[in-house]
């Protein structure tokens, strides 16, 4: 059983407001990162968030929101809270909701090559650019429960390089929007 957890509770420092009610094109950054899930490729969709509109599009999609009380605990709270709600899954692929080109194919493509290698950890890249989504195996269920701050799938990655499989995605599929000089940046891209 494969789930995914869509991590969208942090606070947006940089951004200045709630970056997920951002639009571009017109759509809120949110729904592109719920729409960049494939249909039928997960088992679970569970959504991390503080945002009451977020947990409510969730269920629209059908996914299952979580709710992250204290989103100032980190990065790892939310990454903590999603793998305990799909703990009985035999791998769960992290999504970020700030990346509002990543595509669905792309996703499909990370998945398709962690089922040819369940016992890595996979994840898209571009180059030598490591990015989301990444899949991890149950095994590594502990180490993600484990992270403290502001720390994520990445710094389970670094303690594991030998295990992990880059599967490589457009340059833009990794854009992520931390400000709104980079959702500026994507903007005139398009």
């Amino acid at each position: 059983m494969l789930g995914c957890v869509i991590m969208a509770a942090g606070n947006a420092v940089r951004f200045g407001a709630n970056k997920l009610e951002a639009e571009l094109d017109g759509k809120p950054l949110i729904r592109r990162a719920f729409e960049a899930v494939p249909a039928g490729v997960f088992d679970r969709v569970a959504v991390v968030t503080q945002y009451p509109a977020v947990a409510a599009l969730a269920r629209e999609f059908g996914f299952e929101p979580v709710r992250n009380d204290r989103p100032g605990d980190g990065l790892s709270r939310t990454v903590r809270l999603g793998t305990q709600a799909l703990a009985q899954c035999d791998g769960i692929a992290f999504l970020v909701a700030d990346q509002p080109l990543l595509s669905a194919s792309a996703v499909r493509a990370v998945v398709r090559q962690w089922r040819e290698h369940p016992s890595c950890i996979v994840g898209a890249a571009c180059g030598t650019r490591r990015g989301n989504p990444n899949v991890f195996p149950r095994e590594f269920f502990p180490a993600l429960c484990a992270l403290e701050g502001d720390r994520g799938g990445s710094a389970v990655i670094r303690q594991y390089p030998e295990r992990y499989l880059a599967v490589d995605v457009p340059p833009e599929a990794l854009a992520d929007v931390d400000t709104p000089e980079a959702l500026r940046a994507i903007r005139d891209h398009l």
